[in-house]
């Protein structure tokens, strides 16, 4: 017990100190102002280039989503989060250490090219992500934490990181072991944080940039503004992609039936959903499960609302 006391203080002063030190040295491996720099960038362009030019440039909701941001990539792991999977991890590893198991380890990539480990990552953790998101509309459970997602009703780049932090439990916990057997930690690759942060700023953009054949094999708002329409006549939704939209393609869980600008965002009865962070973070704790009955009422309300003959609009 004593090992993982130590690991458990020493995680907090560990990230206390890494955070102190993204707080104040600026520079190019440094994530806080890459976040920084990366979110204004598309706040400019969302200004300069606005797909729904009648969205207020501080749109509904726009300092809560910014809080998130900081939220759950700084200040989660930093009250608690980071210093719990460290023991998780350490105390995971030991469990295999009783069957003479000392790594998960399948095998060894690190022999390769840099850019053949980035790209591996950055495909394999999307296609992890892509189970896990379509996971999280099918379980009545986890989608009670996945709703603070969809409850943005005016979508900009900052509500890529509207989430709430048991996502991040599950996320991060079912990529554990298959990025650990080809050689990866979760944190590995600053590169690969980078890039997947910035097509999920531009997937939740108010943006309008033609991808051309790109779009069958990248998210992009024209393509994920539908995952997030409040009315849909395919029951658990569609469009799960995180960075790359060619698992929707591949899989059959891709919809696009027409331009999506001014569809109505969120689900039934979001407008009674909470407002601030404290209590959307409890919500998910307190909302009972919706019935079956009560779930096929929504969804043949949703049916009655969209043409039938677009259910069939599966691209």
């Amino acid at each position: 017990m004593e090992k993982y006391w130590h690991i458990f203080t020493t995680s907090f002063s560990d990230y206390g100190n890494y955070l102190w030190r993204e707080l104040l040295y600026p520079g190019w491996g440094n994530y806080f102002y890459w976040l920084l720099g990366l979110s204004l960038l598309f706040w400019l362009l969302e200004i300069v280039l606005p797909w729904r030019k009648g969205q207020p440039l501080i749109r509904q909701d726009f300092w809560l989503d910014g809080f998130y941001m900081f939220f759950n990539f700084f200040l989660f792991s930093l009250v608690g989060f980071n210093a719990i999977t460290n023991i998780g991890v350490e105390a995971f590893n030991d469990f295999l250490g009783f069957f003479g198991i000392q790594n998960l380890v399948a095998f060894e990539i690190h022999s390769w090219p840099v850019w053949a480990q980035l790209l591996t990552l950055f495909v394999l953790r999307d296609f992890i992500q892509w189970n896990v998101h379509r996971f999280l509309h099918r379980s009545d459970f986890l989608w009670r934490f996945h709703k603070v997602h969809h409850s943005v009703q005016q979508m900009g780049f900052a509500a890529h990181l509207r989430f709430h932090w048991g996502e991040t439990v599950v996320y991060r916990t079912i990529e554990y072991i298959p990025l650990a057997m080809i050689g990866f930690g979760i944190q590995d690759f600053f590169l690969v944080h980078i890039f997947a942060t910035a097509i999920g700023h531009f997937n939740h953009s108010n943006l309008h940039i033609p991808l051309g054949p790109l779009r069958f094999l990248l998210n992009n708002p024209q393509m994920h503004i539908w995952h997030h329409a409040r009315h849909m006549p395919l029951r658990y939704g569609a469009n799960y992609g995180i960075s790359l939209s060619v698992w929707d393609y591949l899989f059959g869980t891709a919809y696009v039936p027409e331009d999506g600008r001014d569809i109505e965002l969120g689900f039934e009865e979001v407008e009674a959903y909470p407002k601030s962070f404290l209590k959307q973070q409890v919500y998910p704790f307190r909302e009972r499960s919706g019935t079956p009955e009560e779930e096929e009422v929504k969804s043949t309300k949703a049916k009655q609302l969209i043409p039938a003959e677009e259910e069939s609009a599966l691209i």
